[in-house]
């Protein structure tokens, strides 16, 4: 009879799914910023308390995550980094919805120039997020992907500048001001996550170059 080997610590090859179902629920929620936002205000709260939705089906994708790397021995990837990749894309969806929150809370008027722009960027960053943590799981080189986040990334502080340069030479109500400028801080905080998760990727790529 040939003998079968019982591996005492198997993998858990679970963690890719749970990553990209944290990733879907990103894509989704920034894909309804988006359209919220180009619907106009009349949008903004339905498409709120939908955001809202999914970021708690995040939170609990991320929670299931990190018990499961708690109670996994061998791990398809350093622990370190599939925690960090977890926390990083919690922290996404976590900038989407709270400026989905402002949008709606402060009332303001999501068709002024910048606010479509920044959505727009971020659909993308997100979307280009889905396609690297798509790949982890068959071990393809995601650093092209990583590449365009960043590209991304930039071009969403350029324009956050300028459109908070302008917003301070033309507003002339200080609590307009205040209102769109944390709007406009907080989508490009967005961004800067998602670049986050973009790095950790970069590092995971060098460790198993």
């Amino acid at each position: 009879m040939g003998y079968k080997p019982v591996r005492l610590f198997p993998r858990e090859e679970k963690f890719f799914d749970l990553l990209e179902a944290q990733v879907g629920r990103i894509v989704e929620a920034a894909r309804l910023l988006n359209n919220g936002v180009r619907k106009g205000q009349s949008a903004i709260s339905g498409m709120a308390a939908d955001i809202k939705r999914l970021e708690h089906e995040a939170d609990r994708i991320t929670h299931s995550l990190f018990t499961k790397l708690n109670q996994t021995f061998v791990t398809p990837m350093d622990p370190e980094d599939l925690h960090a990749l977890g926390a990083a894309l919690d922290d996404v969806i976590d900038y989407i919805e709270d400026a989905a929150f402002r949008l709606d809370a402060y009332d303001v008027d999501p068709a002024r120039t910048g606010i479509g722009e920044l959505a727009e960027i971020i659909q993308k960053c997100s979307e280009t997020l889905e396609l690297a943590i798509g790949k982890l799981k068959t071990k393809q080189n995601h650093l092209n992907d990583c590449i365009e986040i960043n590209r991304l990334e930039n071009s969403a502080d350029e324009l956050v500048r300028k459109l908070v340069t302008r917003l301070f030479a033309e507003e002339t109500n200080a609590i307009t001001l205040l209102k769109y400028k944390e709007i406009y801080e907080t989508l490009e905080a967005a961004t800067d996550r998602c670049e986050d998760v973009a790095d950790i990727l970069q590092t995971i790529v060098v460790k198993n170059s």
